[in-house]
């Protein structure tokens, strides 16, 4: 691998600026959002004034805390339109989520917001190792999901050369690689593994294919899964970060010469870290839940978004401003079982520190009467698994098993699949876990009090 570190002349001046110009910024972008936000958005308006604040409060960066949060549920609370701060005819482009959970979060921009948009997902793709001229293969999915048109654009900003493959369809994905010579993929890191199978499987070498750098994101990943993808691909592997409600990809992003957490773009998005039951802001350092403040946003400011993301904000290395350490968890899809908080991403390290084990698994939540167990299943590597045998797969089992349980503290049900055993994401984000639990209702509520 070798690394494309930007030069020093390359950087905007944003970005080798001090500490105090930095936050001088921030400070008047912030006055300038919160202000517009409550002149604009009546939810803010009431929110604020039930919380006895008004925009001329804010006379600090640190007097934010005395604002109140936004959460996903006001988003729905208010769907589809009803938090834009401007008029739906000045809107140039709406996405959404999913709403598998409940009614979607729309968010909208405006033409400067997205000009905003492609700015810093191509001021990412230049810190993560990426050219004018490069060829950029973008497998994150398009349409309401922010992803690929999130990479899209800001690819073109960067000056590269974009191919919208979009997710799905596997084979096709790989044939382009081999064909089209990309320089850059930018998807999911689950994805990329499958990518990396489907190479394998058609007689490839994934290590000698085009691709210098994967820019991965949309889910959380760990060291263990970087380094598996890299030493696999040859690749480097970077992390980008972000979320719709916020903007979309490129909130952040790591820098390819330190890959040390995703860099905040900070004089667009103001971070802050709480502590998840309290609401209490945390010192930088400290691991708890990260909090948002968009700074430049016209179509949908976001005020103190509770992203449920579980992190530490880390002091600035490659670029003047603070990085996201490697998010943890989320405080809202935490798994408690029997008392014990477990995090996908907490099993997915023990596995990958497994030579035999692939970083293919799921979770499957059930319920015994009125306990809740955990259920790991997990892939063996195609060049383990035949000369595994029956003992040999039962070793594995126990030796994850006691893992999990010493380093975890739950105790869990192991079961080592053949190659290809568990069910591939045909787009985006794997699947982790399976929540097979019985819905509780209203009824069940009211018959077990």
């Amino acid at each position: 691998m070798v690394q494309r570190i930007p030069h020093p002349d390359e950087l905007e001046p944003i970005e080798r600026a001090s500490r105090d110009e930095l936050q001088a910024l921030q400070l008047e972008r912030l006055k300038w959002s919160v202000r517009h936000a409550y002149d604009n958005v009546p939810h803010y308006r009431r929110a604020f004034d039930a919380a006895g604040v008004a925009p001329d409060d804010l006379k600090s960066l640190s007097d934010l805390s005395k604002f109140p949060f936004l959460v996903k549920q006001d988003l729905r609370d208010n769907y589809p339109f009803g938090m834009f701060a401007v008029p739906r005819q000045k809107i140039a482009r709406v996405h959404a989520s999913s709403g598998t959970t409940g009614k979607p979060t729309v968010v909208g921009y405006t033409a400067r917001d997205l000009d905003t948009w492609a700015t810093v997902v191509a001021r990412s793709i230049r810190a993560a190792g990426g050219r004018p001229g490069d060829l950029v293969h973008v497998s994150y999915g398009y349409g309401l999901f922010t992803g690929g048109l999130g990479a899209h654009y800001g690819a073109e900003r960067a000056g590269c050369t974009v191919v919208p493959m979009s997710g799905g369809q596997t084979e096709k994905q790989v044939q382009l690689i081999r064909e089209f010579q990309p320089d850059i993929i930018m998807v999911t890191p689950s994805y990329m593994l499958n990518l990396i199978e489907e190479m394998m499987r058609q007689g490839m070498d994934p290590t000698e294919t085009s691709l210098k750098l994967g820019i991965f994101g949309a889910e959380p990943w760990t060291d263990a899964m970087r380094a598996e993808i890299e030493a696999r691909a040859g690749i480097d592997a970077v992390d980008i970060y972000g979320l719709s409600e916020v903007m979309g990809p490129g909130v952040a992003c790591e820098c390819v010469e330190s890959k040390d957490g995703p860099v905040i773009w900070e004089d667009h998005f103001y971070a802050e870290i709480i502590d998840p039951v309290t609401g209490e802001v945390l010192p930088d350092g400290e691991e708890g839940e990260l909090v948002f403040t968009s700074l430049t946003k016209e179509a949908l400011p976001v005020i103190r978004y509770r992203t449920r993301d579980l992190t530490r904000l880390l002091p600035p290395t490659s670029r003047s401003m603070r990085r996201i350490g490697k998010i943890t968890g989320r405080s809202d899809d935490m798994l408690i079982i029997r008392g014990v908080n477990v995090f996908p991403s907490q099993i997915e390290e023990l596995i990958l520190k497994t030579p035999a084990l692939a970083p293919q698994f799921q979770l499957v939540v059930t319920r015994d009467g009125h306990l809740d167990t955990l259920a790991v299943r997990v892939e063996a590597r195609p060049e383990a698994a035949g000369a595994l045998g029956a003992e040999g797969r039962a070793a594995l089992e126990r030796e994850l098993k006691a893992q999990i349980k010493t380093y975890v503290g739950v105790t869990t049900q192991v079961q080592v699949v053949d190659a290809n055993g568990i069910e591939r994401a045909t787009t985006g984000k794997a699947r982790r876990v399976l929540d097979m639990r019985p819905k509780i209702t209203g009824e069940a509520l009211a018959e077990a009090g």
